[in-house]
């Protein structure tokens, strides 16, 4: 694609990047097959191809965003799938992420628009305002036909309980079971924390059981992804930039192997911070952090876990993070089948469910008919459980299928000697 931003603009080091990935796409179209918000609304400007179009012309000409392009780069999933898809390479995630960014700084949202975005930055990345947030949202239930469309959807995403905190979650160190075979750092996350506490646990057991030394570093906490795809960028940085330190006091004192991370939308960007800061004072240690980062398939491929005796018919839902934003689509199920059990997949396995982070709160008409959808086709496959690497899409289809849906880790944690997952039982 030809550009013809000035030598002034390209100064601009977020220009220069859009520049470069802009010069890679040579509009063939390929992304237009799995991008789900075609797929379900039909309109170019909904598609990759027509994204990059607007930003193309937003940035050139270097003025504020419009209602047209803000409407079509809201309506963006950042499933990513077209980064699987485009054989040219265009590095459509920056390109978004720096669309995002250029909105949020020029762009005035109508006042609900900016409340929302502002509620959702102040309570999600914090598990304690997450919690207090869902008991607030219980409160709500009775009357939420008389909310708009947006506040139903956040009143409609609290679950109908939450677990007691776990005291797994705090900064401590976990000797691994046996001779240590590795030193690795667990990314407790925010969202999950308050969500889902025997994720953790799960991830943890398994780990110490194969040799691993856990630690759960202090100062560490969400990764920053749900406000850098919000296009708040100081806050994003801000909340990295502790896990950088945080880890990096690790990697200078004991050193660690790995990071792992079991939410498969925090390890996208994590792997990503050597970017994200690439023109800060932290960026060295930046890139040493997402040269460090692994998902906790990776880890475990490495472990060689032995085969387990799991015996059911397990439905996996690759999550878009893991399988389009870090390119890993073979690990979980090569574990799953070792472990014992009969993996199956659903028709459209490369598309998005609709949770995509905060988009089901701030697209619920998209998000429920992608939802809708892809429930579809995982009941189809007829699963006696449903495993899945992010709790974003456990939270959005777990409702709807009718079986248990529970992280992957803790199939093969239960597989290979520790306790049947909870939602199970």
């Amino acid at each position: 694609m030809q550009t013809s931003f000035t030598p002034e603009q390209l100064r601009d080091p977020g220009i220069q990047r859009a520049n470069d990935i802009l010069r890679s796409c040579v509009h063939c179209g390929f992304c237009t097959a799995t991008c789900p918000t075609y797929q379900v609304l039909g309109d170019e400007l909904d598609s990759p191809r027509g994204r990059i179009y607007l930003i193309k012309d937003m940035l050139e000409q270097g003025r504020a965003a419009d209602a047209q392009t803000v409407k079509h780069v809201d309506r963006c999933l950042s499933c990513l799938a077209c980064m699987s898809t485009c054989p040219s390479g265009v590095h459509y995630m920056h390109l978004v992420d720096l669309a995002r960014e250029h909105i949020e700084n020029t762009y005035q949202r109508p006042l609900g628009d900016r409340a929302l975005r502002w509620v959702l930055a102040q309570i999600l990345p914090y598990p304690y305002r997450f919690r207090l947030a869902i008991l607030g949202a219980w409160i709500a239930r009775p009357f939420k036909g008389l909310l708009p469309a947006k506040l139903r959807a956040l009143v409609e995403f609290a679950p109908k309980s939450l677990p007691p905190v776990s005291r797994n979650d705090d900064a401590q160190v976990f000797a691994a079971i046996g001779p240590r075979r590795k030193r690795v750092a667990l990314m407790t996350g925010c969202a999950q924390k308050a969500l889902n506490t025997d994720i953790n646990d799960a991830t943890i057991r398994i780990l110490r059981r194969h040799g691993c030394e856990v630690v759960v570093a202090k100062g560490a906490g969400c990764c920053g992804a749900l406000t850098h795809h919000m296009g708040k960028t100081s806050e994003s940085h801000r909340t990295a930039a502790k896990n950088i330190n945080a880890w990096m006091a690790e990697i200078d004192g004991e050193g660690l192997d790995a990071i792992v991370i079991n939410t498969s939308g925090c390890g996208t960007t994590v792997k990503d911070y050597g970017h994200m800061f690439r023109n800060e004072p932290l960026a060295a240690e930046a890139a040493k952090i997402a040269a460090l980062a692994r998902d906790i398939s990776e880890v475990l491929i490495d472990l060689d876990l032995p085969k387990g005796n799991g015996n059911l018919r397990v439905a996996y839902h690759a999550a878009c993070s893991l399988q389009h934003g870090q390119q890993i689509k073979t690990h979980p199920k090569t574990l799953l089948k070792q472990a014992g059990f009969q993996v199956v997949e659903p028709q459209d396995a490369h598309l998005c469910c609709g949770s995509a982070g905060t988009y089901n709160l701030l697209q619920p008409e998209i998000s429920g008919q992608l939802k809708a959808r892809k429930v579809d086709t995982l009941i189809a496959t007829s699963p006696q459980v449903i495993a899945a690497g992010n709790i974003g899409c456990m939270m959005q289809i777990g409702d709807a299928v009718g079986v248990p849906v529970v992280h992957t880790v803790e199939l093969l944690d239960w597989a290979t000697g520790g306790p049947k997952p909870r939602a199970m039982l």
